[in-house]
């Protein structure tokens, strides 16, 4: 698959990945907190399934020479 999530779009997917993380482990203890994985992976990988179903795309093309 081909990444479609810039550097900025894949570093705040990541911070608020493990943000939402930690409130499993500390804070609340909610379960909610799992919730944090979407945007965990999403950004890890630099793939977002919502962005290629819409179209839209937040990397930055380079044109070929």
């Amino acid at each position: 698959m081909k990444t479609n999530e810039g550097n900025a779009d894949r570093i705040l997917r990541i911070v608020a990945g493990l943000v939402l993380l930690s409130l499993v482990f500390v804070g609340p203890k909610s379960n909610w907190g799992y919730i944090g994985l979407i945007p965990l992976i999403t950004g890890v990988l630099g793939v977002c399934p919502a962005y290629k179903i819409l179209g839209l795309s937040t990397r930055k093309v380079h044109p070929t020479k």
